[in-house]
């Protein structure tokens, strides 16, 4: 049935709205790259040629290019299309505007970010698109870009003003039809003096304000990550505090902790967890305040013996000592049992006292202890590499200074092999074709406590810095340096750290190595690998608190005994592949032997065969 309007429009009478099955949250999960619901109307609004379909297009091929869905609505597309019925008349072009909204808030319903750009000259208009959103409780944002009218009249790219002013165009906006400048907009853009670029990047820091799109890496500088460092105008009080506290004798590992909490990889954590952030952590992955997890996949504690507990039990403060030095005060120390075989399999998926770290836990004491820590200094450990340990926001600030666009992570505790640079590489390219103009890699290989018989730091720093000098990847693209957590082969569990504490340094990338942060099951009879080498880069997909970070899973490379370089395995001609494990590796380089032409950089293999047969002629 229908029933006519005053205006002899029939309208439906005989529609029930219908519910979908599918929730906003649902959608959030499975569209674009980042997840998240993110659905909203931006509308441009400003007279013909202030720039707004320019501002709505360029910022569509940002949010795209960042793997957000966006899309745009242009007046004089919808005009040739949905309401190419439509003329200008006051009443058509309400009927116009009220046909957008309606189909932008049908996009917004569905998760993507819908980018109207039109005249829409009437505020009571613009309104009633606001109003239609509000009614269906999805995000609207009126953004009016300000561009003088004799700005847009030099500007006439179609012609329009001209035939406006000859007579041939009748009820144009701004010459003889009213506009009527918003009163309250949400954003206003003004086109006069900046690049369609700089005024697009205005709307993307509005709609990160509002949580719309996660913060990126452009618009970050040094201080954004909060420090645990004592403010140098307190330092020496603190110092002096610091000496007349009871002390607690802290191992290197737990230093390399305290250096993770006092530059913020670990932010919001502002200390040693406590037992309730504690359990958190070791059942959730996250830490929760006010209802927003966090991902805290790994517990970060600190383990005190029975002595050590009965001394300290009760004081206010406690110093933390490391070869006599006082590194930090901890506040207000609270103990808890150190239930180590909970926390061991949890965490580990196994129990086995093979497991390098499963080892470091049995043997350490049987209390933890939690606390807000000031650190007193920057903490150096004077290797010849403290130019590397650059915190989270000397990173961002390095990012914002070299221009960049897309931060990509690759973090890994082993030498860098031509398939390392090949994915590398192939990422860079992929980022380029999306839209990236300067995307910057971050080589961030781990630089805490490793098991005994990883390559150690130092020669895995000289042999990644010779890879960039030999130019198999960009040394002007790419920031070289140390993640200072411990290693834990903890898997799955332990590379939602890896990517979070990267993407706290301003990552917006992360690739996913084979088995990240996994090692040989400890049980050799069982052989293989503790954990599935798959499941690392499926966790982190699905993985609460990383929504901001897009995955890049790993690729599978190997030597192409055909082209004589590492190439993407390609199944239909497997045969012509050579999987070159790192045992064999390892036993080339003791050898003397040389490696297949293009496996790695002959430079930084010198250095990786050079430790090798130094470990033989220690023996």
């Amino acid at each position: 049935m229908s029933a006519a309007t005053d205006t002899g429009v029939q309208v439906a009478t005989n529609v029930t709205e219908q519910k979908h099955h599918v929730s906003r949250d649902k959608r959030g999960q499975i569209l674009g790259n980042l997840r998240g619901f993110r659905g909203c109307t931006v509308w441009f609004t400003g007279l013909s040629g202030a720039g707004k379909t320019s501002v709505s297009f360029e910022l569509e091929a940002y949010l795209v290019g960042r793997g957000i869905v966006a899309y745009g609505l242009d007046g004089d597309n919808i005009r040739t299309g949905l309401n190419k019925n439509l003329g200008f008349s006051k009443e058509d072009r309400e009927e116009n505007i009220r046909r957008v909204a309606e189909v932008a808030r049908l996009f917004a319903d569905s998760g993507v970010v819908a980018l109207c750009s039109f005249v829409s000259p009437f505020s009571e208009d613009r309104e009633m698109a606001r109003q239609i959103h509000r009614d269906a409780d999805l995000p609207f944002y009126e953004v009016f870009v300000d561009t003088p009218l004799n700005v847009c009249e030099q500007r006439d790219v179609k012609g329009l003003y001209r035939k406006a002013r000859a007579g041939s165009i009748k009820g144009f906006t701004g010459v003889d039809q009213v506009y009527e400048k918003p009163e309250h907009p949400d954003l206003v853009v003004k086109t006069v003096g900046a690049t369609v670029e700089e005024s697009m990047l205005q709307v993307v820091e509005m709609l990160e304000e509002n949580g719309i799109i996660p913060r990126s890496v452009r618009p970050s500088a040094s201080g954004i990550v909060e420090e645990l460092f004592v403010p140098e105008n307190l330092v020496h009080a603190a110092l002096e505090e610091a000496s007349n506290l009871p002390g607690l004798q802290i191992a290197e590992v737990d230093l390399q902790w305290v250096q993770v909490l006092a530059e913020g990889w670990a932010a919001p954590l502002k200390g040693f967890m406590t037992e309730d952030q504690y359990l958190q952590s070791l059942h959730f992955n996250c830490l929760v305040e006010e209802a927003k997890p966090t991902n805290q996949s790994i517990p970060i504690v600190l383990p005190v013996n029975d002595s050590d507990k009965e001394r300290l039990e009760g004081v206010e403060a406690i110093a933390l000592i490391h070869n006599g030095i006082r590194y930090a005060i901890l506040r207000k120390p609270s103990f808890y049992p150190h239930r180590k075989e909970e926390r061991i399999c949890r965490q580990f998926g196994t129990s086995h006292p093979d497991h390098p770290t499963i080892r470091m836990i049995l043997d350490s004491g049987d209390w933890l202890v939690g606390g807000e820590i000031e650190v007193l200094q920057r903490i150096m450990w004077r290797d010849g590499l403290d130019e590397y340990r650059l915190t989270p926001n000397e990173l961002r600030s390095k990012f914002h200074e070299m221009g960049a666009d897309a931060v990509f992570a690759f973090q890994l505790r082993n030498p860098i092999h031509n398939g390392h640079a090949l994915l590398m590489q192939d990422t860079r390219r992929r980022l380029l074709e999306r839209g990236f103009r300067r995307p910057v890699l971050l080589l961030h290989p781990l630089g805490g406590w490793t098991k005994d018989d990883d390559v150690p730091l130092p020669v895995r720093m000289k042999q990644h810095q010779a890879v960039l000098e030999e130019g198999v990847l960009h040394p002007h693209d790419t920031v070289l340096a140390i993640f200072p957590s411990p290693m834990l082969y903890a898997g799955p569990t332990e590379v939602q750290w890896h990517a979070k504490a990267r993407m706290t340094a301003g990552a917006n990338f992360y690739i996913v190595g084979r088995d990240p942060a996994g090692l040989p099951h400890p049980d050799k009879s069982k052989g293989g690998d503790l954990f599935d080498p798959t499941h690392g880069s499926r966790v982190l997909k699905v993985a609460p608190g990383l929504t901001s970070l897009e995955i890049i899973p790993f690729r599978v490379a190997a030597y192409d005994k055909v082209a004589k370089k590492m190439s993407f395995f390609d199944a239909e001609r497997k045969q012509d592949f050579d999987f070159i494990s790192g045992t064999k590796m390892r036993g080339l380089a003791r050898s003397g032997e040389n490696p297949p032409d293009g496996f790695m950089a002959p430079k930084a293999w010198r250095i990786l065969a050079g430790y090798y047969q130094s470990l033989q002629k220690g023996q």
